[in-house]
C-alpha cells in the first residue's frame, strides 16, 4: 500500500467524521434544555462543518476527490453513532467531549506519521474548542444537583469508550494503508499497544474531568 493510500484513508475518515459530527451536534442544540446550551451546541456544529470543509479542501489539493476518499468509511461511522445514540441531553454532552475526544486522539496519534502540512491541518482540525469546558461544566452541575446520575453516566462513558475502541479496530482491519501506517509509525505490535494505553489514560482523565472517575 502506498503513503498516498493511507493519507487519503487518514483524511478521507477525518472528513466523514467532522461532517456527522456536524449533523449531530445541530440535532443535539434543538433539543438543548436551555438557550445557552443550543447556542454552545450549534457553535460547536459550525466548527466541525468548518473543519470538514478544510479536510476536503486539502484532498482535493492532493488530486482526489472528497466524496470518493469519504465513501469507504461511512458505514463503520454511521454504526458507531447508531449504536452510541444519547437517550438525554447529558448524554449527548459527555459523548460530544468523551467520545469525540477518544476519536480525536487516536486520529491525533496517527497523523504523526503523515507529511508535515497535512499533520499541522490535523493538529488543528482536532484541537478542542471551547465547547469542551461547557461539557464539563454542565455536566459536573447536574451530578452536584442529582448525584444518583453519576453512577449512570460513568457507565455511559464507558460505553462510549469501549465502542469508539471497537469502531478504531473495524476502521484499521478494513483498511490495510490504514493499518500499515499506524504499525509502521509506532514500531512493531508494541508500539500499538503503547498508543492504546496512551489512549485509555486520556480517557480516564476526561473522565474524572467531568466529575465521573476514570
Amino acid at each position: 500500500m502506498s503513503d498516498d493510500n493511507a493519507l487519503v484513508g487518514l483524511l478521507g475518515v477525518l472528513a466523514y467524521g467532522q461532517l456527522v459530527a456536524f449533523d449531530r451536534l445541530a440535532e443535539d442544540a434543538r433539543n438543548a434544555p436551555s438557550l445557552d446550551g443550543r447556542v454552545a451546541l450549534a457553535d460547536l456544529a459550525a466548527i466541525e462543518i468548518g473543519h470538514y470543509h478544510r479536510l476536503a479542501r486539502r484532498l482535493s489539493e492532493l488530486g482526489h476527490d472528497p466524496w470518493t476518499a469519504m465513501a469507504p468509511f461511512a458505514p463503520a461511522l454511521e454504526q458507531f453513532h447508531a449504536r452510541t445514540a444519547p437517550s438525554s441531553w447529558l448524554e449527548s454532552l459527555v459523548k460530544a467531549y468523551v467520545g469525540d475526544g477518544l476519536a480525536a486522539d487516536f486520529y491525533r496519534e496517527v497523523a504523526a506519521f503523515v507529511d508535515p502540512a497535512t499533520r499541522e491541518l490535523i493538529g488543528e482540525v482536532l484541537a478542542e474548542a471551547g465547547g469542551a469546558a461547557f461539557a464539563v461544566r454542565e455536566v459536573r452541575a447536574a451530578i452536584e444537583s442529582q448525584p444518583a446520575l453519576a453512577g449512570r453516566l460513568a457507565l455511559w462513558g464507558r460505553r462510549l469508550v469501549g465502542e469508539a475502541l471497537s469502531q478504531s479496530q473495524h476502521v484499521l482491519a478494513e483498511h490495510d494503508a490504514l493499518m500499515q501506517l499506524l504499525v509502521e509509525g509506532t514500531g512493531d505490535i508494541n508500539g500499538v499497544g503503547a498508543l492504546l494505553r496512551r489512549l485509555t489514560d486520556r480517557h480516564a482523565e476526561r473522565m474524572s474531568a467531568l466529575g465521573l472517575g476514570g
